[in-house]
């Protein structure tokens, strides 16, 4: 029985080494790998364009098209955002775009949802760039009452939604699971009191050195809002290299070794208390998600 679910981050960005783009037919192959192999989820991440400089900026495929189109790829395999801006969208339209993928993908979605942050990115395409966390308490009080009881009426500073029903619904009226990716005290208290799954990812070492004090935080901000911590599941992202080819370090240090060895590792992650662990694999290669098979087997295995 394997401890944890494990889900695949599908790589939408060009790629950190060379600047190759991810063609469409590449990231459905690897979603569709990783449904055969048993992963438990495959993740789209949500940015737009980062510029590592400002002569050579790092293309990324828009999120929610490719979500879609995942879900309509795959047959078993949830499909998940990780993690969608609020800040890049309207909120009454998002939540609409959530309960069409899961229309699409027959109930497998995982609504994946942070504040976003402005930016480089957000300034080149026009987006707001000021009161970050504001404009994302808003939203969630339009998309979580669109989402969980077909209805919003708000009238706020920054978004608005009046008397506004929730026309078609999915399979799952008021059950789409919804994942806050959070990280300081604002943010945290906001995935105590709403989230299904909490979400972070490892920013300089896949280690429970840098995510068990993240966990720790969450669950202090479950406390404080009178929730009982067991209640909400708890998400690691993590950067694993399974092979002997070396992708950069572009994400924070990887987990390496043989299977055995990444599968103590990831072991670790759910003795701590976390339920997901979400794996970014580097390089993000067919070859390298086949890697991933003894894991799982290993993890299967108990």
């Amino acid at each position: 029985m394997r401890p944890f679910e494990i889900g695949l981050v599908l790589p939408l960005w060009d790629s950190f080494e060379d600047g190759a783009t991810s063609r469409w037919v590449d990231v459905r192959n690897l979603a569709l790998r990783a449904e055969e192999l048993g992963f438990d989820t495959v993740w789209v991440p949500d940015e737009l364009l980062w510029r590592p400089t400002d002569d050579d900026p790092q293309g990324w495929w828009e999120a929610v098209a490719t979500a879609g189109a995942v879900a309509a790829a795959t047959s078993r395999v949830k499909v998940g955002t990780w993690i969608l801006s609020a800040l890049h969208r309207n909120p009454a339209i998002t939540a609409k775009a959530v309960e069409t993928i899961d229309e699409i993908s027959g109930g497998r979605f995982v609504f994946g949802l942070g504040s976003g942050h402005a930016g480089p990115q957000a300034h080149a395409f026009g987006l707001p760039e000021d009161h970050v966390y504001a404009r994302f308490a808003e939203a969630l009080e339009i998309i979580l009452p669109l989402l969980r009881g077909g209805r919003a009426d708000f009238e706020g500073t920054f978004h608005a939604a009046r008397d506004l029903k929730q026309r078609p619904v999915g399979p799952r009226p008021g059950g789409i699971p919804i994942m806050i990716g959070a990280k300081g005290p604002k943010m945290l208290r906001l995935a105590a009191l709403h989230a299904d799954i909490w979400s972070w990812f490892a920013e300089e070492r896949s280690e429970l050195a840098e995510l068990g004090p993240r966990l720790a935080a969450l669950e202090a901000a479950c406390v404080v809002v009178d929730r009982d911590p067991g209640t909400i599941g708890k998400s690691a992202g993590v950067v694993i290299e399974p092979t002997s080819a070396s992708g950069p370090d572009a994400l924070g240090t990887p987990i390496r070794g043989s299977a055995a060895e990444i599968a103590d590792v990831l072991r670790g992650f759910g003795a701590a208390g976390f339920t997901n662990v979400e794996v970014i694999v580097s390089p993000p290669t067919l070859a390298s998600v086949d890697a991933m098979a003894p894991v799982l087997e290993l993890l299967d295995a108990g």
